[in-house]
């Protein structure tokens, strides 16, 4: 069946799906010599010269990239003019209401959401509901 021939799936992972097996079938046989210029379809970069001794799907590889999490209390719209008229004591009123759960983001995408809590005097944070992984990536592939 080809590219064609598949149905379009909602969630996006089809195409996924097609890279990690072209990348399976392409790293389970043995490398021949020539590459690009020899007129070879090119192959996934490998750190090592035996592709068989690094797994494809090695999670940590990943796990130490730094992501920016915030946590939005509420959000509002007001005209520029309103922004510049702002002072010290300005009072800005938010969309959300006093004791709503706060959302939680990462690199701007909500991943889950919680109530304030104060832990040795700095402001943190408790998940009550956390956004599960497969919705995370339907949200992601929409946008």
């Amino acid at each position: 069946m080809t590219t064609e021939d598949t149905p379009p799936e909602d969630d996006g992972m089809a195409d996924w799906a097609e890279a990690l097996m072209e990348q399976k079938s392409a790293t389970s046989g043995d490398p021949a010599p020539g590459g690009v210029l020899a007129g070879e379809a090119p192959r996934p970069f490998s750190s090592s010269s035996h592709p068989a001794d690094a797994p494809i799907n090695d999670i940590n590889m990943v796990l130490d990239i730094p992501v920016q999490l915030s946590v939005e209390l509420g959000r509002t719209k007001v005209p520029i003019k309103h922004i510049l008229q702002l002072g010290q004591g300005s009072v800005v009123e938010l969309d959300a209401l006093a004791g709503e759960p706060m959302d939680v983001l990462v690199n701007g995408y909500l991943i889950a959401q919680g109530e304030v809590v104060v832990v040795n005097d700095k402001f943190g944070i408790r998940l009550t509901d956390v956004v599960t992984p497969s919705e995370r990536l339907r949200r992601v592939s929409k946008s």
